[in-house]
């Protein structure tokens, strides 16, 4: 059935303030920077709002005290977050600089923390790939994992920033069959963007620092964006979706019969020049994969699996 979701992205500049000597003074700036990003969105009662990279460091401190800022902060602005979050029945992805005072060496990670509806924190990720200088000058550790969220709309994966050129990440997430993709970062990434939501099969969702923030749909197409105008958005998309492609279900006639039955519910895109297509369901009575059984719609990756098969078998 339609799975609707509302998605905010933030993509404000970062603050320029310059060491006042008080860090408790610049936590509370903080919290009250972000609390004003969230307002230009929160009327619009998102689902989700994504922060970009590194949303609460101050750039213009030097490393020894950002690093200071951070052991003072501890987890004190997420902890704000959880309950905005608890008090709009949102989920927020909160991505920063997380200091663990457990860890003796390399005690902070460049992490993206999953803060649910109610408030809880249900995970984080920590950055895959790091530019070398956040190790050797800023003590972040490499992450290893790609855990997925389990949201009440669907399977979320996260990747930050420099993670975006990294293939053999992609590929880990491919695999996991996310249905968006969370993308917090301080450089946009261009056409890559247009790879990882293709090539995941899913949403994508870049949230950039003072850039263009947008959300892809599984083809890489832009649904909303920012402009020069507005560094926040809130757009809604669909999540009960599936590819499939057309060489099949087209000639077999599988798309016309469910559209004839279904009609405007059951909306078949084509982006063009892809030979696929996407099914999205927009009733209330069942989902789009109850369709895709009842017609044997054949799935884009099943079709490039059964390809892959009989070429094997006959070579």
């Amino acid at each position: 059935m339609a799975k609707f979701v509302k998605i905010s992205l933030l993509g404000h500049p970062a603050l320029l303030n310059t060491f006042n000597g008080d860090f408790e003074s610049h936590v509370q700036q903080m919290k009250n920077y972000l609390g004003r990003q969230m307002q230009d969105v929160l009327p619009d009662k998102p689902d989700l709002i994504v922060f970009p990279e590194a949303c609460d460091r101050f750039p213009a401190f030097p490393m020894d005290i950002r690093k200071e800022y951070y052991r003072v902060r501890g987890d004190r602005i997420r902890d704000y977050l959880c309950e905005v979050a608890k008090e709009n029945n949102c989920y927020i992805a909160y991505s920063a600089c997380r200091y663990l005072p457990e860890e003796t060496k390399n005690p902070y990670r460049n992490c993206t923390q999953m803060i649910g509806r109610d408030g809880s924190v249900l995970g984080a990720y920590n950055k895959n790939h790091l530019v070398p200088a956040e190790l050797d000058g800023g003590e972040i550790a490499y992450g290893t994992e790609i855990p997925i969220f389990e949201l009440d709309f669907g399977r979320v994966g996260c990747a930050i920033c420099f993670d975006l050129n990294y293939m053999e990440l992609m590929r880990r997430y491919a695999d996991e069959k996310p249905n968006l993709i969370v993308f917090s970062s301080m450089y946009h990434g261009g056409m890559v963007q247009q790879e990882w939501a293709y090539n995941c099969r899913a949403y994508f969702a870049g949230a950039i620092c003072n850039d263009q923030c947008r959300v892809l749909n599984p083809f890489g197409e832009e649904q909303f964006t920012t402009t020069n105008y507005q560094k926040y958005i809130t757009g809604k998309v669909n999540m009960d979706y599936m590819l499939a492609h057309i060489d099949h279900n087209r000639a077999s006639g599988k798309f016309r019969a469910a559209k004839e039955k279904y009609g405007d519910q059951l909306i078949i895109h084509d982006p063009g020049h892809i030979g696929a297509v996407m099914l999205t369901y927009e009733g209330t009575d069942k989902t789009v994969w109850d369709i895709v059984k009842e017609f044997e719609i054949e799935p884009l990756d099943d079709y490039f699996n059964r390809c892959r098969a009989h070429r094997n078998a006959n070579i």
